[in-house]
């Protein structure tokens, strides 16, 4: 069994004596879609911003292989985030640049590559993601589903082994939603990236994911961890509620 590419063990996040999740260990294998899901307000969002490196656990560790996340220095910390990409809730493009600009940017920082072969590798990130007319345009002018595409392309820039979702779904119809759950399983079956993605959408959670973390906003920690129809018809009750709200929805088993 390959190595987890990040290990979580024993993190508790809290804002100030505010304890919002506490004793979470788990791993991130290579490879697979890990959906993080629990009610609102439970911390899925701010569990990510804590294994992105954006926001420092209270207590515990964040393990990138052997390196501690936070007690890296910023030489190593650049080169850790360099391993994964982020692609967040509302896309986060820089409206002053065009959606090649976007995507050209983590090339151009961190590469040696030639401004041609930053606009072929860009390019050909947007191929992937069925943006492949869109390298000139503005992402103002972009639909809501366009630009979380385009988010995504950025973020695999770098080729990165793990990709980091936030909310991938949010305020789409359902056919661009459909559209972006092939996206991610391609990324996955095609190109072996391990995606963790925050979602409340349990129709795209049954659809893709490979195991299910829990958060609980009641205890505060993680209730559960196990692929989803696992927890459906095993799971603890309040996780099976949970889910059983997504395997009546009729898209919730498609391929």
């Amino acid at each position: 069994m390959d190595a987890p590419l990040i290990r979580v063990q024993d993190m508790t996040m809290a804002f100030g004596e505010v304890v919002v999740q506490h004793d979470l260990s788990f791993d991130i294998l290579p490879g697979e879609v890990l959906a993080i899901v629990g009610g609102s307000g439970c911390g899925k969002s701010t569990l990510l911003r804590h294994l992105i490196g954006l926001h420092q656990p209270a207590a515990g560790q964040v393990l990138h292989g052997t390196q501690d996340l936070y007690t890296a220095d910023a030489k190593t910390l650049g080169a850790l985030r360099q391993g994964f990409g982020v692609a967040f809730q509302a896309g986060a493009l820089w409206s002053s640049m065009t959606v090649g600009e976007n995507v050209m940017l983590p090339l151009q920082l961190f590469t040696s590559l030639s401004p041609q072969a930053c606009e072929q590798a860009a390019r050909f990130k947007l191929a992937l993601v069925g943006l492949a007319e869109s390298f000139e345009a503005e992402p103002a002018r972009l639909s809501g589903g366009m630009r979380k595409r385009a988010a995504i392309a950025r973020a695999l820039a770098l080729d990165p082994p793990l990709l980091f979702l936030d909310e991938p779904s949010a305020g789409l119809d359902p056919l661009t939603s459909a559209h972006l759950d092939e996206l991610i399983r391609h990324l996955r079956d095609d190109l072996g990236t391990a995606v963790v993605m925050v979602s409340h959408e349990l129709g795209s959670i049954f659809a893709l994911a490979d195991r299910v973390l829990f958060l609980d906003a009641q205890s505060k920690t993680m209730t559960a961890l196990g692929p989803p129809e696992d927890l459906l018809h095993h799971g603890p009750p309040g996780v099976q509620a949970f889910l059983r709200r997504g395997a009546l929805q009729p898209e919730a088993h498609t391929a």
